[in-house]
């Protein structure tokens, strides 16, 4: 399962981490990603990094947000700069990954965790 953190109240140009944890039976995570949920919008993709340390983002976010994971932990974080209002939605952590004991690698998802960027 995936446990996502880090979410709270923050004023305009301010600053939050996210953090997500995954545990269970987990032999291999292939690529974690950041999405986000708006009220009344479809979920979004924000950020992607690759096994291998390569990362991926949304124009909106590019040069403000900054995604990184550290494997040997099963973690991934957001690292939020620059925050705008508009940046409010619930994040979501999610990993591509494979248990002990298959071959196939399924999609797992946290529970979100709600930001919220209000002067």
């Amino acid at each position: 399962q995936l446990q996502a953190s880090g979410g709270g109240l923050v004023q305009p140009g301010g600053s939050l981490r996210l953090s997500c944890a995954a545990s269970g039976n987990i032999f291999n995570i292939d690529r974690m990603r950041w999405y986000r949920q708006s009220p009344g919008k479809e979920r979004e993709l924000v950020a992607t990094i690759s096994r291998d340390g390569r990362t991926d983002y949304v124009d909106p976010v590019k040069g403000r947000f900054a995604i990184s994971r550290d494997n040997a932990k099963n973690e991934v974080y957001l690292q939020m700069n620059s925050l705008k209002p508009e940046d409010t939605a619930v994040y979501y952590c999610y990993a591509h990954l494979s248990s002990y004991g298959s071959d196939r690698y399924s999609d797992y998802w946290g529970q979100g965790t709600l930001v919220t960027v209000s002067s």
